[in-house]
């Protein structure tokens, strides 16, 4: 979750009064919020000590979905509603005097499509900002940026001092050779080529190039004079950046996705409208699109839905009626009113700010937090229910329990891995049919879903390897296939597996190991040829390019048939034909040399792997 830095005295002066540590926690608390640090005691120990100290700060976690607490302002405005000392306020737009004509307004060109077609913008009039609040202002958009932006990818938001430029402006896309402009913090001017080469060694800006640099046409900001006012996502220009002295701010807000679009650029302008000369009032711009349409941004329309006292008492035990219900969500800066059509029913006015309300059961959560969770009457359900674990959850129990009071010790691997670490270092080949690809990785390290376990238990080995002799380590969990059958494409499936690591190679030792599950699954071990047998396990030798030529065998499970002369007659001609119904279900053997050498382990290793799904045993179906 974001963590939002708060000047603790300004804080205080918003909400007009001083709180405790514990106090203003519990308060937080109760909104929903968490203090993650109280950075006054440390401030005091630098000022003992005579060091340079900022004044202290309280770091406040958000949620992700709420956007219109990420600054001070949002915070403050909030908690203040929340304690009833004030009513949630009304934002507005604000026309000029001459009406929607006199408006502000920016043609986009239709080149914008192959870059970022969607612009919105505002205009914030006769702000008065203070050191604080601007910098506040400057940290709110970096905070978005971050979040609902996603590094800029998906929005970026520009500010501007509005009385440097000249409207109409124009929101164009232009090869980069045709881009020239003197970017913020710098005085010469440079092309978008430049530019691109420039800010490759600012680590700030540098995260934000790709986004644009393989475009053949840059996003480009002009006014009238053909001034540049910015160039998303990557930089505002010198020409109009904003100070402390700056009285009319234009905003703009260019996307990928509308809908991120209009959350943001609503946030951006209802948060620090409170800085206007009339506060809450935003004057709004016209955007004129590629096809003649026009639209007024920002879109300040209170969104109606509604909610039922039924439905919050239901969800919370409470026995609440709709007007009760309605002065909590008052109090979650919303406005609310019963229906006049019915008394069960709260007619909610959403603003624009709480762009997280989405469904009923959001209103409900909210009318529980301005009621206190702690003080929600613990009830008993009206129905009860007995669990139990999956039947392969239990397999697993059972291996993991077996396995460690033999000696082994369970290692926690990751279940992504590299395309080689899953193929080419276990010296097998992909045929494009049995591994899920990550379709967009950060990372080499995580390109595929693992089809086996013994990639990760020889990267623990390789990690672990200054450890004293033998190493032993297991592992049992999911390994993910290929399943075009299913509608998800895919299938986990339940594998146990382990590796001996020695200064001999310890085949017996693995070999004891499948053993011990076996006789602890009351699995019986019998012979390959013997068809009279109606279930068990047996090995047979394979050559396996993982493991060494002659040291490795399958591991072949008859599941429980019948013992009649018939169908004795039937397994024996089927195994005659090379077509037994015994299910391979596993590996083990010594690993081949090039393997270890590609895990970097110095030593001779043995590994058994097999599934455990044929030996789950069915539900009852009185569960079921």
């Amino acid at each position: 979750m974001p963590t939002v830095s708060c000047d603790k005295e300004e804080l205080w002066k918003r909400l007009g009064r001083e709180y405790s540590a514990e106090e203003f926690d519990r308060l937080l608390f109760e909104f929903g919020l968490e203090l993650d640090e109280d950075t006054t005691e440390e401030v005091e120990e630098l000022k003992k000590k005579g060091l340079p100290a900022e004044r202290p700060q309280l770091k406040i976690e958000i949620p992700a979905n709420r956007y219109d607490l990420l600054c001070i302002e949002g915070i403050s405005r909030a908690l203040r509603v929340f304690l009833g000392l004030d009513k949630p306020p009304q934002y507005k737009l604000a026309y000029p005097a001459g009406g929607e004509d006199a408006l502000l307004t920016t043609t986009i060109e239709p080149e914008t499509k192959q870059i970022r077609p969607y612009f919105a913008c505002a205009v914030l009039r006769n702000v008065k900002f203070t050191e604080r609040s601007y910098e506040s202002f400057i940290d709110l958009q970096d905070k978005l940026h971050q979040n609902i932006c996603r590094r800029r990818q998906f929005v970026a938001i520009g500010t501007h001092d509005l009385d440097t430029i000249q409207a109409p402006f124009r929101y164009q896309a232009r090869p980069p050779k045709d881009i020239k402009f003197a970017p913020l913090g710098k005085s010469q001017e440079y092309t978008a080529e430049e530019l691109m080469t420039v800010y490759e060694s600012e680590k700030h800006l540098a995260r934000y190039l790709p986004i644009i640099r393989d475009s053949p046409v840059y996003p480009i900001i002009y006014d009238k004079n053909d001034v540049v006012l910015s160039m998303p996502p990557i930089i505002n220009s010198e020409h109009s950046k904003i100070t402390l002295n700056t009285r009319n701010i234009f905003i703009d807000v260019t996307a990928t996705d509308e809908t991120k679009l209009n959350i943001v650029t609503n946030i951006i302008a209802t948060m620090f409208s409170e800085y206007c000369e009339v506060p809450y009032t935003i004057e709004p711009c016209k955007v004129i699109y590629p096809d003649g349409t026009t639209r007024i941004t920002p879109d300040l329309k209170y969104r109606t839905t509604s909610a039922h006292a039924s439905y919050v008492n239901s969800c919370t035990g409470l026995q609440l009626n709709a007007t009760e219900v309605a002065e909590l969500l008052e109090r979650m800066t919303l406005t609310a009113s019963v229906s006049p059509n019915d008394a069960d029913e709260i007619i909610v006015q959403v603003p624009p700010t709480r762009p997280d309300i989405l469904h009923e059961c959001d209103l409900m959560e909210d009318a529980a937090i301005a009621y206190g969770f702690n003080k929600l009457p613990d009830t008993f359900p009206t129905t009860s229910t007995v669990a139990q674990p999956l039947a392969i959850s239990r397999l697993s129990d059972i291996v993991r329990l077996e396995w460690g009071l033999a000696g082994w010790v369970e290692a926690l691997p990751l279940i992504l891995c590299s395309h080689e670490e899953n193929f080419d270092w276990l010296n097998r080949k992909d045929d494009g049919k049995t591994a899920v690809r990550i379709a967009n990785p950060k990372t080499l390290e995580f390109q595929v879903v693992r089809t086996s376990l013994l990639q990760g238990l020889l990267k623990t080995i390789r990690e672990n390897r200054s450890h004293p002799l033998p190493i032993r380590v297991f592992e049992s969990a999911d390994v993910v296939f290929k399943d075009t059958a299913l509608e998800r494409q895919a299938r986990n499936v339940r594998h146990a597996a382990a590796v001996w690591c020695n200064k001999t190679a310890g085949f017996e030792v693995v070999h004891g190991l499948l053993d011990r599950i076996m006789l602890m699954l009351e699995v019986p071990r019998i012979a390959s040829n013997d068809f009279k047998a109606t279930t068990g396990y047996y090995i047979k030798e394979r050559e396996d390019p993982t493991f060494f030529p002659g040291r490795a065998a399958t591991i072949y499970y008859r599941p429980p048939r019948g013992s009649s002369g018939l169908q004795v007659l039937k397994r024996t001609l089927k195994a005659a034909l090379n077509n037994p119904d015994d299910l391979e279900i596993g590996v083990l053997g010594i690993l081949h040399p090039t393997v270890l050498e590609k895990f970097e382990i110095s030593y001779p290793c043995s590994a058994v792997e097999f599934t455990l799904e044929p030996f789950k045993k069915e539900l009852q179906t009185v569960w079921t």
